[in-house]
């Protein structure tokens, strides 16, 4: 447009410029001879002066239509900016009501008509929850403080046991340090006492019994082994030295066969029991005798 407007002013200059040339030359014209209009110079016709007018007004109309339809351009996109910014505030107000109507709706549908309910409501939800994790919690400690209860109750009883154990070892090793039967039974008494029924302890205590010739004793204590554990070995073995000390010979045999069937490695003892010596002869007992030393030799 700037440049437009230069040369313009250019053209318009020239042309001032030439009229007065023109106008300082005609005095003159009269003197000299009359060109032909070929012969003119081609500023100098007027057809070419008209024609450069006419050039210089049709550039001043296009450059009029061009600013107005820049104007128009320009007019028309401020509208649509302007209409645009319009209809985006127009939703924005439109969403922002949807949602207070929305959220109004809600507080209706729930019964929350104020602040200071939705607070309340808040606040006793949040109790309930507390308290609900407060009793599950408490329930948990009552289990976990039950079960180390029980567990400490466990421990305390082995412990127990263990000492027990510990003193019943000791004197099974008091026992066997003794010199006399009567000795024994005093310690397996002892034994008695802190475990009652321990059927190990009345087997060896028949046993001493036995050394001190109390056979109906032995037998006695046997037979409160055997009411409790029928098919205990050594005291079907006591039992029938028993039996054989008091001439029973058939039931000391029967009581022999049972304790063999239970503890095999009886069979050893039979040939060298000081209680036997009464069964010797016996062809039940030679039979066991036999048994046990054909068995020995394989």
């Amino acid at each position: 447009m700037k440049n437009m407007k230069l040369l313009l002013s250019g053209i318009m200059l020239l042309i001032l410029c030439q009229g007065t040339v023109l106008a300082k030359d005609s005095p003159n014209m009269t003197e000299k001879k009359v060109e032909k209009y070929s012969e003119t110079a081609l500023l100098d016709r007027p057809l070419m002066e008209r024609y450069i007018l006419d050039e210089l007004k049709s550039l001043r109309h296009d450059q009029q239509d061009l600013e107005r339809k820049l104007t128009i351009q320009m007019t028309d996109r401020e509208l649509s900016v302007a209409d645009k910014s319009m209809n985006y505030a127009n939703v924005t107000v439109t969403y922002f009501f949807y949602i207070i109507a929305g959220v109004a709706s809600l507080i209706a549908l729930f019964g929350w008509h104020s602040l200071k309910e939705v607070k309340n409501n808040t606040r006793e939800l949040a109790d309930k929850r507390l308290n609900k994790i407060a009793q599950d919690y408490e329930k948990k400690f009552i289990e976990l403080e039950r079960d180390l209860k029980r567990k400490t109750r466990i421990i305390t009883e082995n412990n127990r046991e263990i000492e027990i154990i510990n003193e019943i070892h000791n004197l099974w090793l008091r026992a066997q340090s003794m010199q006399t039967p009567e000795q024994r039974v005093e310690v397996y008494d002892d034994i008695l006492k802190i475990r009652p029924g321990d059927l190990e302890a009345l087997t060896y205590k028949a046993d001493a019994v036995m050394e001190m010739k109390e056979y109906h004793w032995a037998m006695s204590l046997c037979n409160r082994v055997l009411e409790l554990d029928g098919t205990n070995g050594p005291a079907l073995y006591q039992r029938a030295c028993a039996y054989a000390r008091l001439g029973a010979e058939e039931q000391a045999i029967d009581d022999l066969i049972l304790a063999i069937a239970q503890s095999p490695s009886l069979k050893e003892l039979l040939s060298e029991e000081m209680d036997f010596e009464s069964l010797h002869g016996n062809q039940r007992f030679d039979d066991l005798i036999f048994s046990s030393s054909v068995t020995d030799e394989k």
